[in-house]
């Protein structure tokens, strides 16, 4: 086996996991997904967004990163107790990492939350949807923004 044989395998490799990338997020938004980018680190550097698919199930939102492999979500975030600190429009340098148009949304968790503070990047029509789901909790439940 020479070098253009090895060569060769490695692309094909390389072509594969490509393809399985694109088969699982194409599989995920058409399972009812839609495009979210989310970070979870917070700063002004505008980086640390990582694009993916966020998909509702019931009072959970479930977040599958673009470019993982992953079988299950990246990140699962309970409808109870979160609450919207601050809406902001993306940052110049923040631009080309989110969704096009979008907007985004801090989000504090509650003291001792195994989740941190996070940010997701939503376009405004994905947005309306998600704050509908966020204000459509069962009666009882006080808003899901600050005062």
């Amino acid at each position: 086996m020479d070098i253009s044989d090895v060569v060769v395998v490695v692309l094909a490799a390389v072509l594969l996991l490509l393809l399985l990338l694109v088969y699982r997020r194409l599989r995920l938004l058409r399972s009812g997904g839609i495009h979210v980018a989310m970070r979870v680190r917070i700063d002004d550097s505008g980086k640390g967004w990582h694009l993916g698919v966020g998909r509702y199930q019931g009072d959970e939102f479930a977040w599958f990163r673009a470019l993982s492999l992953r079988a299950g979500p990246d990140r699962v975030i309970s409808r109870e107790g979160l609450e919207i600190a601050a809406r902001r429009d993306p940052g110049r340098a923040e631009t080309p990492n989110m969704p096009q148009g979008s907007r985004v949304l801090r989000f504090d968790t509650p003291p001792g939350s195994p989740t941190p503070a996070f940010e997701i990047a939503m376009s405004t029509d994905t947005l309306t949807g998600f704050l509908s789901w966020l204000e459509s909790a069962p009666p009882g439940r006080r808003l899901p923004w600050a005062s």
